[in-house]
């Protein structure tokens, strides 16, 4: 070396991340023994589930092992020769903290509805006034036909479109085949890969995507809720293609099997991955079908199979739009609820005048924030900002918008990578 040159810093060895995802995995493993929802899917070898339940770490220990593998990664993300590497680096800092905080919440701690949406998700959820929310019920109020309160015109509207439980089945497997081979017109998907659909009953979600690993899933819809005919291509777009099985299988492929990266290996449900995950399934609707292709499909094929009555998909698809953004207020009762600025009763009839619903469906919506909390911004805000990174990173064409949307779907982004 040249006298009074320094030599450059190599790029650290991307091996070393390797067993801090080993432990993460564990950590991630052991928490599930104490949080049943925790652990949404785990596709690894059985003997690390066997290590980590043998351990019986405490929730204080579990979070104190996380606390202690962010320090190790340091504040900062190292510049690596591969940029994907260096996503590693940040997204396991991230998940580590959503661990901790998670088992800080388990042991006791109390976090403010947007503490914890930071802390679990790595992001800020914004609020809304009542006005808002109000202004869109009145543009809502000269969709709807009728006479009588919205609320029950809306709820007959929908009625008119629920799809006859006899026909649930060749509705959404007609809506399954569209929204995958609309996807496979755009992007690869692991070979072999399938899903099982089952129907179930007694649950706080509408459908749940269970991904097993060998790039399957069991796709599961409850039918305890009615099903609108729009409702089929949402979820066969968010549970299946391009949503969560494509995004889970296409990790897997990606990051498990040729980068051999275990941490991709368990999906941790309170963490900044369901994020990305419910918000790329989302905005895959939006890429599926964009609105005039999703109008024209709905008319021209699920309305006739379900034996609707196809002059309503327009209109509908004019409803679904106020909706869309309507599904803003659930955040805002769950952060209010959960803040302790609304009691139950408050919060159901709340979530009962801002998305028109009965009730009886208020009340499971208020068990299933109960249950997941501020999960509920992974949904919308997911979505925007994936739409968002989208239209800047892909510009205006199709094909560059696929593109981007892909490599999310196969990457450690996270949310602030996002912005």
């Amino acid at each position: 070396v040249l006298a009074g040159c320094r030599a450059p810093t190599p790029p650290p060895d991307p091996a070393a991340l390797d067993p801090v995802a080993f432990r993460y995995v564990t950590l991630v493993l052991a928490l599930g023994t104490h949080d049943a929802n925790f652990v949404d899917a785990y596709h690894g070898p059985d003997s690390i589930r066997t290590l980590a339940v043998a351990e019986s770490l405490s929730v204080a220990q579990i979070g104190a092992s996380a606390d202690s593998l962010i320090a190790i990664l340091g504040d900062s993300v190292p510049r690596y020769a591969d940029s994907v590497v260096a996503l590693r680096h940040g997204y396991l800092r991230a998940q580590l903290g959503a661990v901790a905080a998670r088992a800080r919440m388990l042991g006791g701690e109390r976090m403010s509805f947007d503490q914890e949406a930071l802390a679990l998700y790595d992001a800020q959820p914004p609020h809304f006034p009542d006005a808002y929310f109000d202004s869109l019920l009145a543009q809502l109020d000269t969709l709807v036909p009728g006479r009588g309160p919205l609320a029950q015109r809306f709820q007959r509207f929908q009625h008119r479109l629920t799809i006859p439980a006899g026909r649930v089945d060749t509705v959404f497997k007609t809506a399954i085949a569209a929204c995958r081979a609309r996807t496979l017109a755009h992007m690869s998907l692991p070979p072999g890969e399938r899903f099982d659909l089952e129907y179930v009953k007694g649950t706080s979600w509408n459908a749940y995507n269970w991904y097993k690993g060998g790039y399957r899933s069991l796709i599961q819809v409850n039918l305890d809720f009615p099903i609108p005919v729009d409702r089929a291509v949402d979820l066969a777009c968010h549970e299946g293609y391009p949503g969560h099985h494509v995004y889970n299988a296409r990790l897997e492929e990606s990051l498990v099997q040729r980068r051999g990266w275990s941490e991709f290996s368990v999906y941790a449900l309170f963490s900044p991955e369901s994020f990305i995950a419910e918000g790329t399934a989302n905005f895959g609707i939006d890429m599926a079908f964009p609105a005039a292709e999703r109008t024209a499909f709905e008319r021209d094929s699920l309305f006739p199979l379900a034996g609707l009555d196809t002059a309503l998909a327009v209109r509908n698809a004019a409803v679904r739009i106020v909706v869309e953004r309507l599904n803003y207020a659930r955040n805002e009762v769950a952060h209010r609820y959960l803040d302790g600025e609304l009691d139950s009763t408050a919060a159901r009839l709340a979530m009962a005048r801002y998305w028109l619903t009965t009730p009886e469906a208020a009340a499971k919506t208020l068990r299933f924030i109960d249950a997941y909390r501020s999960y509920v911004i992974n949904y919308n805000l997911g979505r925007d900002m994936v739409a968002a990174w989208v239209a800047r990173a892909g510009g205006d064409s199709p094909e560059g918008r696929w593109r981007v949307f892909s490599e999310l779907l196969s990457s450690p982004r996270l949310p602030r990578d996002l912005q």
